[in-house]
């Protein structure tokens, strides 16, 4: 089983979208992502009605990494809704998870691999999907 499968699989374990109460629904988007020792760390989406206290399945992993091995460094990434992504902005982290991921690994972030295309294990760069004007 290559990273990518392990990655999806872990990710696809934690999705079953929840209503958490009438303010909170989880689990509608997950990601896994790998740290720099090759450990797999997992999260899922929190929305509130409340937009500024949502957390997105990509930040929640990389807080679960660092908070639970001091790791700082992610190699590589999937995140998905239902399906594994499939192209056009499928998979793609929103601004916020680049932003934490960004200062989170202020030297590196640019090389994390994210999973766009799993059928076709197309992926890119972060820093391919980050315009020149955000850097």
């Amino acid at each position: 089983m290559d990273i990518w499968e392990k990655l999806y699989q872990a990710a696809k374990g934690l999705y079953h979208p929840q209503e958490v109460s009438p303010f909170l629904y989880a689990h509608h988007v997950v990601c896994a992502l790998e740290a720099e020792n090759g450990e797999i760390f997992t999260g899922f989406c929190v929305e509130s009605c409340s937009g500024v206290l949502d957390l997105c399945a990509e930040r929640v992993a990389a807080l679960n990494m660092y908070v639970n091995s001091g790791q700082t460094v992610v190699k590589r990434l999937i995140a998905f809704r239902d399906k594994a992504p499939s192209g056009g902005g499928s998979g793609m982290p929103c601004g916020a998870c680049r932003e934490l991921m960004a200062q989170l690994m202020p030297d590196s972030y640019r090389d994390i691999e994210v999973m766009l295309d799993y059928e076709r294990k197309r992926t890119a760069t972060l820093g391919e999907l980050t315009p020149e004007w955000w850097i």
